[in-house]
């Protein structure tokens, strides 16, 4: 929830590499990226027509992302772990 309303404090300004870029005329020469129209293209979400709202939804949608993904990773990583130092069977834990 914290990216949903510190978003609506951030600097509308560039950051440090679109102003190196367009000092450097180096922008001039972009253009548009496949993901343009994406549904959270340019830290949006698509089709909310209020700036704020829209940065704030697409802050929250982007870190609950993140946090599933996380979460699988671990999930995964650790089952793994314990299915390779689970002993192979009950005769094997009753032996030791």
């Amino acid at each position: 929830m914290l990216a949903g309303f510190v978003s609506f404090y951030a600097s509308a300004s560039p950051d440090g590499l679109e102003k190196v870029a367009a000092d450097q005329g180096i922008d001039a020469r972009t253009e548009e990226h496949a993901a343009a129209g994406s549904p959270l293209a340019d830290y949006g979400v698509k089709d909310v027509d209020d700036a704020r709202l829209s940065g704030g939804l697409a802050g929250v949608i982007g870190v609950g992302a993140t946090v599933v993904a996380g979460s699988a990773v671990f999930w995964a990583v650790r089952r793994r772990r314990t299915d390779d130092t689970a002993p192979a069977s009950a005769e094997h834990v009753e032996r030791v």
